[in-house]
């Protein structure tokens, strides 16, 4: 089977620098300011999305221009904007209200310590961005300008973090903006959740949610030859601890071939159409032999979208996750919250699916098993069975609130599961914070989803980034959260989302 990777990678994005200067200063002192804004924007070389850096910005139609230059090219992905000297914030008008990528204000300056004995007036004009990048807020403030403000010299990690940060939102942006989505069958039946308006999706994310029949897949499936099958095969047995009885000329190996046929059929589905996410559901599986398991683990490992029982709205963020740590260690993939341990003092969450979890939450070697599944009517399905490594993570769910789309994230910790000998599905066990009482208590007074994605590649600053460039309510349960503020947020939010709508 040839495949055509989904791409997650960052390599070929672009982000532009753009400084702030007039002509007022004189030739000599211009020339400084593009020197030294070349050596800030060569500063922050390394970051996982590559900054380029763009002639001196000095009347109002260059600077619209550059702003249309930004939105032709799918590219480039955002502008980080710094006012080197004074620029008069009149003239970035026309280009903020014409810029529609995400923009980046970088409060720094040249120096790092100031020469105390040497400054003159001379000093003064030409180092100026305290003044300059006061203005540039005001505008930005005044035309309601989404954008992240980033304060400091770019020498300091700090500093490199935050823009990174950014930067890896500004790619989920990109990704959600050019993402199609393929959903086999409908969500599950009476759920209320996982519904959504797949309209507002598109205006918002840019999205676009459509649905295919289940026996469109199956067909694909059901084309699948022996020798691709057999070629997964042997790379399951290379990958995988598999158990006996689906190994070649064990009792279940049919099964294994039928989850290989399955994988076959739904990527080449999915590359034909270009689509980046999916969703099935176990009430409309059609003609074929089982659920997919699997299949679906591995295209969530490879950077896929996905959510179960038609939970679109999970699997646009599985997606956005994907392409936004890419390159960090770990993963991201659907999750649900299943359970809970209620030993007071230290109370802890099981999380897991009935298949659908990807294995890069683990570092471990997965085992590739078969088993029964009492619901969807159809043969045992194949699936990968480990634990979600120990370490920080963070869960988020989407969910329409009729007015708006609302992400819930909670800071989380997994930790170390005991045995479970009897629970032959991928899974994680974590604490989140600031306590299990209070995180639970927020998320239902949010109206949050059962589903989720958990992330263990990006933090909470990342979703933080991503939610003002899609102007998307984001509410935060952490360390810090209590139940009677979160409630006053939840009240204040509901209150500014329909006011900033209008009418």
């Amino acid at each position: 089977m040839t495949r055509t990777p989904l791409s997650t990678s960052l390599d070929g994005y672009e982000i532009w620098f753009a400084t702030g200067s007039q002509d007022l200063y004189g030739e000599e002192t211009l020339r400084q300011v593009a020197e030294q804004s070349q050596a800030v924007a060569e500063g922050l070389a390394g970051l996982p999305v590559k900054v380029v850096w763009k002639p001196v910005l000095k009347d109002s139609d260059s600077i619209r221009r550059l702003a249309l230059d930004v939105n032709a090219r799918d590219e480039v992905i955002g502008v980080i904007a710094w006012m080197h000297t004074f620029s008069p914030a009149k003239m970035w008008i026309a280009g903020l209200d014409a810029l529609q990528k995400p923009l980046l204000h970088l409060h720094t300056q040249a120096n790092v310590e100031l020469p105390w004995n040497d400054i003159d007036f001379d000093f003064m004009n030409l180092n100026q961005a305290a003044h300059g990048d006061r203005e540039f807020g005001y505008i930005q403030t005044r035309l309601g300008v989404a954008r992240k403000t980033v304060v400091g010299h770019v020498s300091n990690p700090a500093v490199r973090q935050q823009v990174e940060d950014w930067q890896r939102a500004s790619a989920g942006w990109a990704a959600s903006r050019t993402l199609r989505l393929a959903r086999f069958g409908d969500n599950m039946r009476y759920v209320a959740v996982t519904e959504g308006d797949k309209t507002e999706a598109e205006l918002r994310f840019g999205v676009q949610v459509n649905t295919w029949g289940v026996n469109e897949l199956a067909e694909r499936v059901a084309q699948a030859t022996d020798a691709e099958v057999d070629a997964l095969v042997e790379e399951y047995v290379a990958t995988y601890d598999v158990v006996p009885e689906l190994l070649p000329g064990g009792d279940c190996h049919q099964s294994l071939r039928d989850g290989a046929a399955i994988e076959v059929g739904l990527r080449s589905f999915l590359e034909e159409g270009g689509f980046g996410a999916f969703t099935t559901s176990f009430e409309d599986l059609g003609a074929l032999t089982q659920l997919p398991g699997l299949a679906v683990q591995r295209l969530m490992a490879d950077g896929y979208g996905f959510g179960a029982e038609g939970d679109w709205k999970t699997a646009i963020l599985v997606r956005i996750a994907n392409v936004m740590g890419s390159g960090l260690p770990g993963g991201a993939s659907l999750m649900e919250d299943y359970t809970y341990d209620l030993v007071a003092g230290d109370e802890k969450i099981l999380g897991a699916h009935m298949l659908e979890v990807a294995p890069t939450l683990s570092s471990e070697k997965a085992r590739l098993e078969i088993h029964p599944l009492g619901i969807g009517g159809k043969d045992d399905p194949v699936r990968l069975v480990f634990t979600a490594d120990p370490g920080p993570a963070l869960v988020v769910a989407m969910s329409d609130m009729r007015d708006r789309f609302r992400l819930v994230a909670n800071v989380v910790e997994n930790v170390e599961a005991p045995d479970l000998p009897h629970l032959p599905v991928g899974r994680a066990v974590w604490k989140p914070q600031p306590d299990f009482a209070t995180s639970a208590a927020c998320w239902l007074a949010a109206g949050a989803a059962h589903h989720t994605v958990m992330t263990t590649q990006v933090g909470i600053e990342v979703f933080r980034d991503f939610a003002e460039i899609a102007g998307t309510e984001l509410v935060v349960i952490d360390d810090s959260t209590t139940v009677r503020d979160f409630q006053r947020e939840l009240r204040w939010n509901q209150a500014y989302y329909r006011l900033a709508q209008g009418l």
